[in-house]
């Protein structure tokens, strides 16, 4: 990915220089290791100037579209306060997947080929079971509930055996907005899901969620949601409000039940080229994914209020307040318990612990 030029035929050519002289010999060392990094100096009369290190660009992928909050105040802030930081290291940005889908993004970020991505936890479970449990129904309270989970040591074992297994090196995390139901009826308690087809997102973690929170799950893929609502197949579905505004689902949808039951993540994740970065590079590409863990989520609120208040304006779609979250809680967690592994236990205890 860069590379360092080694002079180290300068003590041949100072050999060379005093054969030829009738003066003292001049000597030149060879570069030491931690000289590998930087450019060797010119051999001048005068003081050695040490040149800055070299350039280096790393690419950023992510499956975000430029005007949602994963990328203006996520993968962008990131971007900016790493050039800002002016320590010979610059962010490209890669959005919309034209790097390829998650599971192949994923891999190209073992492998090297993709230095950076931005991926939900549900779909990094696919190389390391352990962290789907951050994508469990009512795991997570709020926003800052998440942001001191990933900021602090609790998350440590994850980051530590997502590393161990994958070579993969988990830099933070932040959350992309709620969940929230829509059908054409309200959905207070788990009993109003009886006898609706929700679609869920067909991974094993959202399935296990739909099973927790006593819903019928029907898999349908994203693209094709919209269509199967207009045409009944399914009753009703679960997104973040953003997502429900993108994909105009309030216009085959009636109603929307605010149960906030789970908490969209992204993880910023890098691959091997973090070990290739200095110090200066690793701290400061460290302290803007911690800034973007901080803007990311307050971008989120902000966009919500305003598609909220958007709705009630012009009377889109009605909004139901009052669902009894505690009594969606009371059958989740037990059933999340019971069918997680011992090490998902391990990182949903971590998970609560913070807020506990």
């Amino acid at each position: 990915m860069k590379s360092y030029p080694r002079m180290l035929v300068l003590g041949i050519v100072a050999v060379a220089i005093a054969a030829c002289s009738s003066g003292p010999a001049a000597t030149t060392s060879a570069p030491s290791p931690s000289a590998a990094a930087t450019p060797a100096a010119t051999a001048t009369a005068g003081p050695t100037a040490t040149a800055a290190p070299e350039a280096v660009e790393l690419r950023l992928a992510h499956s975000y579209q430029d005007e949602q909050p994963q990328v203006r105040c996520g993968a962008q802030v990131i971007a900016d306060e790493v050039a800002a930081a002016d320590v010979g290291l610059t962010i490209e940005l890669f959005g919309a997947s034209v790097l390829g889908p998650d599971a192949d993004r994923i891999a190209s970020v073992q492998a090297g080929d993709i230095d950076m991505d931005i991926q939900g936890a549900s779909a990094l479970a696919a190389i390391y079971a352990p962290i789907s449990a951050v994508d469990g129904a009512f795991v997570f309270e709020d926003s800052e509930h998440m942001y001191n989970y990933f900021s602090g040591d609790a998350s440590t074992p994850l980051k530590e055996g997502f590393y161990e297994a994958t070579g993969v090196t988990i830099l933070g995390g932040w959350n992309t907005g709620a969940r929230q139901f829509t059908a054409n009826v309200p959905i207070r308690t788990p009993e109003d899901l009886e006898g609706l087809r929700m679609r869920f997102p067909p991974t094993p973690t959202f399935l296990l969620n739909a099973e927790a929170m006593g819903a019928e799950a029907v898999e349908v893929a994203f693209e094709e949601l919209f269509l199967a609502l207009q045409q009944g197949t399914v009753d009703g579905q679960e997104n973040p409000l953003t997502n429900i505004q993108s994909n105009n689902l309030t216009e085959v949808q009636d109603v929307l039940s605010m149960s906030s039951h789970q908490l969209s993540s992204n993880a910023v994740i890098i691959g091997p080229v973090w070990d290739d970065l200095n110090a200066d590079q690793q701290a400061a590409l460290s302290t803007a994914v911690e800034s973007a863990m901080v803007q990311e989520p307050e971008c989120v609120t902000e966009t919500e209020a305003e598609i909220l208040e958007e709705w009630r304006a012009n009377d889109t779609i009605e909004i139901v307040e009052d669902v009894d979250r505690e009594a969606f809680r009371a059958r989740a967690e037990p059933h999340l318990r019971a069918e997680f592994t011992p090490e998902q236990i391990e990182v949903l205890d971590a998970i609560r612990s913070v807020v506990e």
